[in-house]
Protein backbone atom coordinates (compact mmCIF):
# COMPACT_ATOMS: atom_id res chain seq x y z
CA UNK A 1 0.00 0.00 0.00
CA UNK A 2 2.96 2.64 0.88
CA UNK A 3 4.54 1.71 -2.58
CA UNK A 4 1.83 2.70 -3.81
CA UNK A 5 1.50 5.50 -2.74
CA UNK A 6 5.01 6.44 -3.13
CA UNK A 7 4.49 5.59 -6.97
CA UNK A 8 1.09 7.50 -7.28
CA UNK A 9 3.16 10.39 -4.79
CA UNK A 10 6.35 10.14 -8.09
CA UNK A 11 4.10 10.22 -10.72
CA UNK A 12 1.89 13.24 -9.38
CA UNK A 13 4.97 15.35 -9.00
CA UNK A 14 6.40 13.91 -12.47
CA UNK A 15 3.64 15.56 -13.27
CA UNK A 16 3.99 18.73 -11.79
CA UNK A 17 7.35 19.26 -12.95
CA UNK A 18 6.79 18.22 -15.92
CA UNK A 19 4.15 21.21 -16.41
CA UNK A 20 6.18 24.00 -14.62
CA UNK A 21 9.07 23.20 -17.44
CA UNK A 22 5.93 23.34 -20.10
CA UNK A 23 4.94 26.65 -18.84
CA UNK A 24 8.51 27.60 -18.08
CA UNK A 25 8.93 26.57 -21.83
CA UNK A 26 5.98 28.67 -22.99
CA UNK A 27 6.69 31.62 -21.37
CA UNK A 28 10.18 31.73 -22.65
CA UNK A 29 8.82 31.62 -26.40
CA UNK A 30 6.00 34.23 -25.89
CA UNK A 31 8.63 36.86 -24.58
CA UNK A 32 10.75 36.07 -27.58
CA UNK A 33 7.44 36.46 -29.72
CA UNK A 34 6.74 39.68 -27.36
CA UNK A 35 10.55 40.93 -28.17
CA UNK A 36 10.26 40.37 -32.24
CA UNK A 37 6.61 42.45 -32.18
CA UNK A 38 8.21 44.89 -30.27
CA UNK A 39 10.72 45.12 -32.96
CA UNK A 40 8.74 45.66 -35.72
CA UNK A 41 6.85 47.96 -34.51
CA UNK A 42 9.36 50.22 -33.06
CA UNK A 43 10.67 49.90 -36.60
CA UNK A 44 7.71 50.86 -38.66
CA UNK A 45 7.29 53.47 -36.34
CA UNK A 46 10.82 54.95 -37.37
CA UNK A 47 9.29 54.43 -41.18
CA UNK A 48 6.46 56.35 -40.40
CA UNK A 49 8.03 59.09 -38.52
CA UNK A 50 10.64 59.36 -41.18
CA UNK A 51 8.06 59.60 -43.81
CA UNK A 52 5.37 62.57 -41.80
CA UNK A 53 8.54 64.29 -41.15
CA UNK A 54 9.38 64.63 -45.26
CA UNK A 55 5.65 65.31 -46.12
CA UNK A 56 6.23 67.80 -43.66
CA UNK A 57 8.82 69.50 -45.03
CA UNK A 58 7.64 69.34 -48.55
CA UNK A 59 4.75 71.15 -47.39
CA UNK A 60 6.55 73.76 -45.62
CA UNK A 61 8.95 74.11 -48.30
CA UNK A 62 5.07 74.59 -50.61
CA UNK A 63 3.31 76.95 -47.90
CA UNK A 64 6.57 78.92 -47.84
CA UNK A 65 7.40 79.04 -51.70
CA UNK A 66 3.44 79.97 -51.96
CA UNK A 67 3.64 83.00 -49.13
CA UNK A 68 6.84 84.23 -50.72
CA UNK A 69 4.80 84.48 -54.08
CA UNK A 70 1.50 86.25 -52.57
CA UNK A 71 4.32 89.08 -50.41
CA UNK A 72 5.79 89.82 -53.95
CA UNK A 73 2.21 90.27 -54.96
CA UNK A 74 0.85 92.20 -52.58
CA UNK A 75 4.17 94.37 -52.60
CA UNK A 76 3.79 95.31 -56.08
CA UNK A 77 0.04 96.05 -55.84
CA UNK A 78 1.08 98.23 -52.76
CA UNK A 79 4.02 99.68 -54.67
CA UNK A 80 1.82 100.75 -57.58
CA UNK A 81 -1.02 102.24 -55.44
CA UNK A 82 1.33 104.22 -53.38
CA UNK A 83 2.65 105.39 -57.52
CA UNK A 84 -0.91 106.31 -58.11
CA UNK A 85 -1.65 107.96 -54.69
CA UNK A 86 1.72 110.32 -55.16
CA UNK A 87 0.26 111.36 -58.75
CA UNK A 88 -3.27 112.60 -57.43
CA UNK A 89 -1.08 114.14 -54.94
CA UNK A 90 0.76 115.84 -57.44
CA UNK A 91 -2.30 116.50 -59.19
CA UNK A 92 -4.64 117.71 -55.96
CA UNK A 93 -1.40 120.19 -55.51
CA UNK A 94 -1.68 121.58 -58.64
CA UNK A 95 -5.51 121.80 -59.03
CA UNK A 96 -5.31 123.56 -55.62
CA UNK A 97 -2.60 125.68 -56.53
CA UNK A 98 -5.56 126.97 -59.63
CA UNK A 99 -8.31 127.49 -57.39
CA UNK A 100 -6.30 129.75 -55.03
CA UNK A 101 -5.04 131.26 -58.47
CA UNK A 102 -8.86 131.92 -59.49
CA UNK A 103 -10.08 132.51 -55.80
CA UNK A 104 -7.33 135.70 -55.64
CA UNK A 105 -8.90 136.60 -58.95
CA UNK A 106 -12.41 136.30 -57.91
CA UNK A 107 -11.31 138.31 -55.24
CA UNK A 108 -10.29 141.29 -57.54
CA UNK A 109 -13.20 140.71 -59.26
CA UNK A 110 -15.57 140.91 -56.63
CA UNK A 111 -13.80 144.30 -55.13
CA UNK A 112 -14.35 145.75 -58.65
CA UNK A 113 -17.75 144.89 -58.57
CA UNK A 114 -18.34 146.22 -54.74
CA UNK A 115 -16.77 149.47 -56.32
CA UNK A 116 -19.09 149.32 -59.46
CA UNK A 117 -21.95 148.92 -57.69
CA UNK A 118 -21.51 151.53 -55.35
CA UNK A 119 -20.68 153.70 -58.46
CA UNK A 120 -24.03 152.27 -59.52
CA UNK A 121 -26.14 153.33 -56.13
CA UNK A 122 -24.51 157.10 -56.40
CA UNK A 123 -25.80 157.37 -60.03
CA UNK A 124 -29.16 155.69 -58.95
CA UNK A 125 -29.81 158.43 -56.47
CA UNK A 126 -28.87 161.28 -58.93
CA UNK A 127 -31.47 160.01 -61.33
CA UNK A 128 -34.00 159.38 -58.48
CA UNK A 129 -33.35 163.13 -57.76
CA UNK A 130 -33.71 164.07 -61.17
CA UNK A 131 -37.06 161.81 -61.70
CA UNK A 132 -38.41 163.37 -58.39
CA UNK A 133 -37.51 166.90 -60.07
CA UNK A 134 -39.25 166.30 -63.16
CA UNK A 135 -42.71 164.53 -61.50
CA UNK A 136 -42.77 168.07 -59.84
CA UNK A 137 -42.73 169.58 -62.67
CA UNK A 138 -45.05 167.35 -64.27
CA UNK A 139 -47.71 167.48 -61.62
CA UNK A 140 -47.53 171.46 -61.99
CA UNK A 141 -47.90 171.72 -65.30
CA UNK A 142 -50.46 168.65 -65.45
CA UNK A 143 -52.45 169.70 -62.42
CA UNK A 144 -52.48 165.95 -60.90
CA UNK A 145 -50.86 164.28 -58.83
CA UNK A 146 -48.82 160.91 -59.42
CA UNK A 147 -51.89 158.39 -57.68
CA UNK A 148 -54.30 160.32 -60.13
CA UNK A 149 -52.47 159.95 -62.70
CA UNK A 150 -51.76 156.57 -62.31
CA UNK A 151 -55.39 155.68 -61.03
CA UNK A 152 -56.32 157.08 -64.38
CA UNK A 153 -54.31 155.47 -66.41
CA UNK A 154 -54.67 151.84 -64.94
CA UNK A 155 -58.35 152.64 -65.39
CA UNK A 156 -57.74 152.79 -69.39
CA UNK A 157 -55.38 150.12 -69.49
CA UNK A 158 -58.09 147.97 -67.80
CA UNK A 159 -61.04 148.98 -70.22
CA UNK A 160 -58.89 148.52 -73.41
CA UNK A 161 -57.72 145.24 -72.27
CA UNK A 162 -61.57 144.04 -70.97
CA UNK A 163 -62.02 145.05 -74.63
CA UNK A 164 -59.01 143.12 -75.91
CA UNK A 165 -59.63 140.36 -73.93
CA UNK A 166 -62.83 140.10 -75.10
CA UNK A 167 -62.22 140.26 -78.85
CA UNK A 168 -59.56 137.77 -78.39
CA UNK A 169 -61.67 135.33 -76.84
CA UNK A 170 -64.15 135.86 -79.39
CA UNK A 171 -61.59 135.33 -82.37
CA UNK A 172 -60.05 132.20 -80.77
CA UNK A 173 -63.90 130.65 -80.04
CA UNK A 174 -64.40 131.39 -84.25
CA UNK A 175 -61.24 129.96 -84.96
CA UNK A 176 -61.46 126.55 -83.07
CA UNK A 177 -64.65 126.38 -84.53
CA UNK A 178 -63.62 127.35 -88.11
CA UNK A 179 -62.77 123.68 -88.76
CA UNK A 180 -65.62 121.69 -85.89
CA UNK A 181 -68.31 123.51 -87.44
CA UNK A 182 -67.68 122.31 -90.80
CA UNK A 183 -67.18 118.67 -89.79
CA UNK A 184 -70.11 118.81 -87.38
CA UNK A 185 -72.29 119.92 -90.46
CA UNK A 186 -71.92 117.34 -92.46
CA UNK A 187 -71.69 114.84 -90.02
CA UNK A 188 -75.48 116.04 -88.85
CA UNK A 189 -76.69 116.68 -93.09
CA UNK A 190 -75.28 113.08 -93.94
CA UNK A 191 -77.24 111.56 -90.74
CA UNK A 192 -80.39 113.45 -91.60
CA UNK A 193 -80.31 112.59 -95.08
CA UNK A 194 -79.29 108.83 -94.27
CA UNK A 195 -81.98 108.72 -92.20
CA UNK A 196 -86.28 109.42 -92.56
CA UNK A 197 -88.84 108.10 -90.01
CA UNK A 198 -92.66 108.74 -90.70
CA UNK A 199 -94.53 110.98 -88.26
CA UNK A 200 -97.07 108.79 -85.95
CA UNK A 201 -99.06 110.02 -83.20
CA UNK A 202 -100.55 107.86 -80.61
CA UNK A 203 -103.52 108.88 -78.99
CA UNK A 204 -104.94 107.44 -75.42
CA UNK A 205 -108.10 106.32 -77.19
CA UNK A 206 -109.26 103.85 -79.74
CA UNK A 207 -111.90 104.27 -82.38
CA UNK A 208 -113.49 101.11 -83.26
CA UNK A 209 -115.99 101.28 -86.34
CA UNK A 210 -119.41 99.23 -86.28
CA UNK A 211 -121.73 97.57 -88.71
CA UNK A 212 -124.44 99.01 -87.07
CA UNK A 213 -125.71 100.31 -83.79
CA UNK A 214 -127.34 96.88 -82.62
CA UNK A 215 -123.99 95.55 -81.85
CA UNK A 216 -124.04 98.39 -78.93
CA UNK A 217 -126.97 96.52 -77.04
CA UNK A 218 -124.94 93.21 -77.43
CA UNK A 219 -122.05 94.61 -76.23
CA UNK A 220 -123.04 96.16 -73.06
CA UNK A 221 -125.36 92.95 -72.20
CA UNK A 222 -128.09 92.14 -69.94
CA UNK A 223 -127.59 95.05 -67.29
CA UNK A 224 -124.38 96.24 -68.62
CA UNK A 225 -122.66 92.58 -67.50
CA UNK A 226 -120.80 91.95 -70.96
CA UNK A 227 -119.05 95.18 -70.77
CA UNK A 228 -118.39 94.92 -67.04
CA UNK A 229 -117.28 91.39 -68.18
CA UNK A 230 -115.10 93.31 -70.99
CA UNK A 231 -113.62 95.97 -68.68
CA UNK A 232 -112.63 93.80 -66.16
CA UNK A 233 -110.58 91.26 -68.19
CA UNK A 234 -108.95 94.05 -70.71
CA UNK A 235 -108.44 96.94 -68.05
CA UNK A 236 -110.11 99.11 -70.89
CA UNK A 237 -113.05 101.41 -70.70
CA UNK A 238 -115.18 101.41 -73.15
CA UNK A 239 -116.91 104.70 -74.35
CA UNK A 240 -120.40 103.97 -75.61
CA UNK A 241 -122.28 107.49 -76.42
CA UNK A 242 -124.50 108.76 -79.45
CA UNK A 243 -121.73 108.67 -82.09
CA UNK A 244 -123.42 106.25 -85.18
CA UNK A 245 -121.47 103.30 -85.50
CA UNK A 246 -118.57 103.34 -83.23
CA UNK A 247 -117.61 103.21 -79.88
CA UNK A 248 -114.12 104.42 -77.96
CA UNK A 249 -111.70 102.13 -76.67
CA UNK A 250 -109.94 104.07 -73.75
CA UNK A 251 -106.54 103.46 -71.69
CA UNK A 252 -103.15 104.70 -71.09
CA UNK A 253 -101.49 102.10 -72.09
CA UNK A 254 -101.61 101.22 -75.47
CA UNK A 255 -100.95 97.62 -75.40
CA UNK A 256 -104.11 97.12 -73.83
CA UNK A 257 -106.15 99.20 -75.93
CA UNK A 258 -104.28 96.67 -78.98
CA UNK A 259 -105.75 93.40 -76.93
CA UNK A 260 -108.85 95.31 -76.45
CA UNK A 261 -109.56 95.83 -80.00
CA UNK A 262 -108.52 92.48 -81.46
CA UNK A 263 -110.87 90.92 -78.76
CA UNK A 264 -113.65 92.66 -79.59
CA UNK A 265 -113.38 92.94 -83.33
CA UNK A 266 -113.34 88.68 -82.32
CA UNK A 267 -116.35 89.06 -80.29
CA UNK A 268 -118.20 90.47 -83.16
CA UNK A 269 -117.02 88.44 -85.65
CA UNK A 270 -118.11 85.41 -83.85
CA UNK A 271 -121.52 86.39 -82.89
CA UNK A 272 -121.00 84.69 -79.30
CA UNK A 273 -121.16 87.41 -76.79
CA UNK A 274 -121.30 86.74 -73.09
CA UNK A 275 -118.47 86.89 -69.63
CA UNK A 276 -117.32 83.37 -70.25
CA UNK A 277 -116.73 83.86 -74.39
CA UNK A 278 -115.12 87.51 -73.41
CA UNK A 279 -112.35 85.95 -70.75
CA UNK A 280 -111.76 83.27 -73.07
CA UNK A 281 -111.34 85.33 -76.43
CA UNK A 282 -109.02 87.73 -73.93
CA UNK A 283 -106.88 85.38 -72.77
CA UNK A 284 -105.87 83.71 -76.46
CA UNK A 285 -105.62 87.36 -77.73
CA UNK A 286 -103.64 88.09 -74.83
CA UNK A 287 -101.16 85.64 -76.29
CA UNK A 288 -100.87 86.37 -79.43
CA UNK A 289 -100.20 90.03 -78.63
CA UNK A 290 -97.24 88.22 -76.62
CA UNK A 291 -96.26 86.51 -79.80
CA UNK A 292 -96.38 90.23 -81.88
CA UNK A 293 -94.53 91.60 -79.31
CA UNK A 294 -91.51 89.29 -79.82
CA UNK A 295 -91.96 89.34 -83.64
CA UNK A 296 -92.02 92.97 -83.63
CA UNK A 297 -88.79 93.63 -81.70
CA UNK A 298 -87.03 90.11 -84.16
CA UNK A 299 -87.73 92.10 -86.97
CA UNK A 300 -86.55 95.25 -85.69
CA UNK A 301 -83.69 93.57 -84.30
CA UNK A 302 -83.11 92.11 -87.90
CA UNK A 303 -83.67 94.98 -89.57
CA UNK A 304 -81.13 97.12 -88.21
CA UNK A 305 -78.86 94.18 -88.38
CA UNK A 306 -78.02 93.74 -84.67
CA UNK A 307 -77.27 90.75 -83.40
CA UNK A 308 -76.72 88.80 -80.18
CA UNK A 309 -79.78 90.49 -78.34
CA UNK A 310 -80.81 88.84 -75.31
CA UNK A 311 -84.25 87.17 -75.44
CA UNK A 312 -85.80 89.55 -72.85
CA UNK A 313 -84.40 93.08 -74.40
CA UNK A 314 -86.05 91.41 -77.63
CA UNK A 315 -89.02 91.78 -76.24
CA UNK A 316 -88.60 94.90 -74.91
CA UNK A 317 -87.90 95.96 -78.41
CA UNK A 318 -91.38 94.76 -79.37
CA UNK A 319 -93.40 96.51 -76.49
CA UNK A 320 -91.72 99.79 -77.72
CA UNK A 321 -93.92 99.53 -80.81
CA UNK A 322 -97.28 100.13 -78.88
CA UNK A 323 -95.58 102.97 -76.66
CA UNK A 324 -95.73 106.02 -77.50
CA UNK A 325 -93.39 109.87 -75.93
CA UNK A 326 -94.55 113.48 -76.87
CA UNK A 327 -96.85 111.78 -79.24
CA UNK A 328 -93.90 110.25 -81.05
CA UNK A 329 -93.37 106.47 -81.54
CA UNK A 330 -90.93 104.82 -78.85
CA UNK A 331 -90.09 101.87 -81.23
CA UNK A 332 -89.77 103.97 -84.32
CA UNK A 333 -87.60 106.86 -82.25
CA UNK A 334 -85.12 103.96 -81.33
CA UNK A 335 -84.91 103.06 -84.49
CA UNK A 336 -84.29 106.55 -85.75
CA UNK A 337 -81.57 106.92 -83.07
CA UNK A 338 -80.06 103.67 -84.16
CA UNK A 339 -79.56 104.91 -87.48
CA UNK A 340 -78.23 108.26 -86.40
CA UNK A 341 -75.90 106.88 -83.99
CA UNK A 342 -74.74 104.55 -86.19
CA UNK A 343 -73.80 107.05 -89.07
CA UNK A 344 -72.57 109.29 -86.37
CA UNK A 345 -70.11 106.70 -84.87
CA UNK A 346 -69.17 106.17 -88.59
CA UNK A 347 -68.33 109.39 -89.24
CA UNK A 348 -66.01 109.75 -86.02
CA UNK A 349 -64.55 106.47 -86.14
CA UNK A 350 -66.05 104.87 -83.62
CA UNK A 351 -67.60 101.33 -83.13
CA UNK A 352 -70.78 101.24 -85.51
CA UNK A 353 -72.31 98.08 -83.89
CA UNK A 354 -71.69 99.64 -80.28
CA UNK A 355 -73.63 103.26 -81.05
CA UNK A 356 -76.72 101.27 -83.03
CA UNK A 357 -77.15 98.80 -80.38
CA UNK A 358 -76.86 101.61 -77.90
CA UNK A 359 -79.55 103.80 -80.20
CA UNK A 360 -81.82 100.75 -80.11
CA UNK A 361 -81.94 100.56 -76.23
CA UNK A 362 -81.32 103.61 -75.04
CA UNK A 363 -85.26 104.35 -73.91
CA UNK A 364 -85.68 100.67 -73.01
CA UNK A 365 -86.46 101.51 -69.86
CA UNK A 366 -89.69 103.56 -70.80
CA UNK A 367 -91.85 100.25 -71.33
CA UNK A 368 -90.77 98.03 -68.21
CA UNK A 369 -93.61 95.25 -66.96
CA UNK A 370 -94.53 96.76 -63.90
CA UNK A 371 -94.93 100.76 -62.52
CA UNK A 372 -91.54 102.01 -61.30
CA UNK A 373 -90.69 105.20 -60.09
CA UNK A 374 -87.25 105.10 -61.34
CA UNK A 375 -85.82 107.37 -64.34
CA UNK A 376 -86.37 105.67 -67.48
CA UNK A 377 -82.45 106.03 -68.17
CA UNK A 378 -81.50 104.32 -64.80
CA UNK A 379 -84.24 101.69 -65.29
CA UNK A 380 -82.83 100.72 -69.33
CA UNK A 381 -78.82 100.89 -68.18
CA UNK A 382 -80.27 98.19 -65.17
CA UNK A 383 -82.20 96.18 -67.69
CA UNK A 384 -79.03 96.23 -69.87
CA UNK A 385 -76.31 95.36 -66.64
CA UNK A 386 -78.98 92.50 -66.20
CA UNK A 387 -78.70 90.85 -69.61
CA UNK A 388 -75.21 91.11 -70.15
CA UNK A 389 -74.78 94.34 -72.82
CA UNK A 390 -71.51 96.08 -73.17
CA UNK A 391 -70.22 98.31 -70.49
CA UNK A 392 -69.83 101.33 -73.06
CA UNK A 393 -73.71 100.71 -74.14
CA UNK A 394 -75.03 100.43 -70.70
CA UNK A 395 -73.35 103.58 -69.44
CA UNK A 396 -74.61 105.22 -72.61
CA UNK A 397 -78.13 103.75 -71.97
CA UNK A 398 -78.20 105.41 -68.43
CA UNK A 399 -75.92 108.98 -69.22
CA UNK A 400 -78.52 109.95 -72.46
CA UNK A 401 -80.00 112.35 -69.45
CA UNK A 402 -77.06 112.96 -68.01
CA UNK A 403 -78.30 110.48 -64.31
CA UNK A 404 -75.01 109.03 -64.71
CA UNK A 405 -71.51 110.43 -65.98
CA UNK A 406 -70.41 109.68 -69.11
CA UNK A 407 -67.10 107.52 -69.45
CA UNK A 408 -67.33 106.76 -73.18
CA UNK A 409 -67.33 108.51 -76.38
CA UNK A 410 -70.81 106.61 -77.61
CA UNK A 411 -72.58 108.49 -74.43
CA UNK A 412 -73.12 111.83 -75.94
CA UNK A 413 -73.12 110.66 -79.03
CA UNK A 414 -76.38 108.37 -78.23
CA UNK A 415 -77.41 111.65 -76.17
CA UNK A 416 -77.07 114.18 -79.49
CA UNK A 417 -78.76 111.74 -81.59
CA UNK A 418 -81.99 111.64 -78.99
CA UNK A 419 -82.05 115.34 -78.99
CA UNK A 420 -81.41 115.30 -82.58
CA UNK A 421 -84.69 112.81 -83.25
CA UNK A 422 -86.66 114.45 -80.73
CA UNK A 423 -86.18 117.98 -81.52
CA UNK A 424 -86.99 118.00 -85.40
CA UNK A 425 -89.80 119.34 -87.01
CA UNK A 426 -92.64 117.26 -86.45
CA UNK A 427 -91.22 114.60 -84.44
CA UNK A 428 -93.07 115.30 -81.33
CA UNK A 429 -96.91 117.31 -80.95
CA UNK A 430 -95.48 119.31 -78.05
CA UNK A 431 -93.51 120.67 -75.10
CA UNK A 432 -94.73 121.50 -71.89
CA UNK A 433 -91.70 123.27 -71.70
CA UNK A 434 -91.46 125.11 -75.06
CA UNK A 435 -93.17 128.84 -74.17
CA UNK A 436 -91.47 128.52 -70.66
CA UNK A 437 -88.01 128.21 -72.42
CA UNK A 438 -89.20 131.13 -74.84
CA UNK A 439 -89.99 133.27 -72.42
CA UNK A 440 -86.72 132.82 -69.94
CA UNK A 441 -84.66 133.38 -73.15
CA UNK A 442 -86.21 136.74 -74.11
CA UNK A 443 -86.75 138.09 -70.67
CA UNK A 444 -83.11 136.99 -69.77
CA UNK A 445 -82.05 139.42 -73.04
CA UNK A 446 -84.33 142.10 -71.96
CA UNK A 447 -81.77 142.30 -68.24
CA UNK A 448 -79.52 143.27 -69.86
CA UNK A 449 -79.16 147.50 -70.11
CA UNK A 450 -79.74 148.91 -73.50
CA UNK A 451 -81.68 146.55 -74.65
CA UNK A 452 -85.31 147.20 -76.30
CA UNK A 453 -86.90 144.39 -77.56
CA UNK A 454 -85.79 140.39 -77.99
CA UNK A 455 -87.43 137.96 -79.85
CA UNK A 456 -86.96 134.07 -80.10
CA UNK A 457 -87.79 132.58 -83.18
CA UNK A 458 -87.46 129.54 -85.16
CA UNK A 459 -89.08 127.58 -82.12
CA UNK A 460 -86.36 129.06 -80.03
CA UNK A 461 -83.63 128.46 -81.69
CA UNK A 462 -82.93 132.00 -82.49
CA UNK A 463 -82.57 135.33 -80.52
CA UNK A 464 -82.38 138.40 -81.93
CA UNK A 465 -82.00 141.48 -79.64
CA UNK A 466 -82.76 144.94 -80.80
CA UNK A 467 -81.13 147.57 -78.81
CA UNK A 468 -80.81 151.60 -78.58
CA UNK A 469 -78.64 152.83 -81.20
CA UNK A 470 -78.33 156.35 -78.71
CA UNK A 471 -77.13 154.45 -75.29
CA UNK A 472 -74.85 151.78 -76.88
CA UNK A 473 -71.80 151.29 -78.37
CA UNK A 474 -70.78 148.49 -81.13
CA UNK A 475 -68.45 146.41 -78.09
CA UNK A 476 -71.58 147.03 -75.95
CA UNK A 477 -73.20 144.83 -78.88
CA UNK A 478 -70.36 142.59 -79.27
CA UNK A 479 -70.27 141.43 -75.28
CA UNK A 480 -74.07 141.32 -75.31
CA UNK A 481 -73.90 138.68 -77.51
CA UNK A 482 -70.41 136.69 -76.43
CA UNK A 483 -71.87 137.24 -72.62
CA UNK A 484 -75.97 136.29 -73.73
CA UNK A 485 -74.49 133.06 -75.66
CA UNK A 486 -72.17 131.72 -72.60
CA UNK A 487 -75.25 132.36 -70.27
CA UNK A 488 -78.08 130.45 -71.84
CA UNK A 489 -75.18 127.68 -72.47
CA UNK A 490 -74.76 127.10 -68.90
CA UNK A 491 -78.05 128.40 -67.09
CA UNK A 492 -80.53 126.52 -69.55
CA UNK A 493 -81.36 123.42 -71.07
CA UNK A 494 -81.98 123.02 -74.97
CA UNK A 495 -82.14 121.16 -77.75
CA UNK A 496 -79.56 121.78 -80.53
CA UNK A 497 -78.37 125.24 -80.19
CA UNK A 498 -79.55 128.75 -80.44
CA UNK A 499 -78.07 131.23 -82.21
CA UNK A 500 -78.31 135.42 -80.77
CA UNK A 501 -78.37 137.72 -83.41
CA UNK A 502 -77.65 141.59 -81.97
CA UNK A 503 -79.12 144.10 -84.18
CA UNK A 504 -77.74 147.71 -83.92
CA UNK A 505 -75.86 149.57 -86.97
CA UNK A 506 -74.59 146.44 -87.11
CA UNK A 507 -74.73 143.21 -86.41
CA UNK A 508 -73.23 140.65 -83.53
CA UNK A 509 -73.56 136.89 -83.80
CA UNK A 510 -72.89 134.85 -80.67
CA UNK A 511 -74.06 130.77 -80.74
CA UNK A 512 -74.21 128.59 -77.91
CA UNK A 513 -73.87 124.95 -78.07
Amino acid sequence: MLNLIYILAGTAVGLVLGYVLFVAMRKKALDKERNGILEEAKLQGENIKKDRILEAKEKFMQMRSDHDRESNKRNQEINSTENRIKQKEQSLDSKLKEVRTKEEDMQRTRQNFDAQVEALKNKQKEVDQVREQQLQQLEKVAGLTASEAKDQMLEAIRHKAHNEGLQLAKNLIEEAKLGATREAKKIVLQTIQRTAAELAIENTVTSFPLENDDVKGRIIGREGRNIKAFEAATGVEILIDDTPETIVLSCYDPIRREIARVSLERLIRDGRIHPARIEEVVEKTKKQIDEEVVEWGERTVVDLGITGLHPELIRYVGRMRFRSSYGQNLLKHSREVARLCATMAAEMGLNVKLAKRAGLLHDIGKCPDTDEETPHALLGMKLCEKYGEHPEVINAVGAHHDEIEMTSLLSPVVQACDAISGSRPGARRGDDQYVERIKEMENMALSYPGVEKAYAIQAGRELRIIMGAEKTTDDQADLLAFELSNRIMTEMRYPGQVKITVIREKRSVGVAK
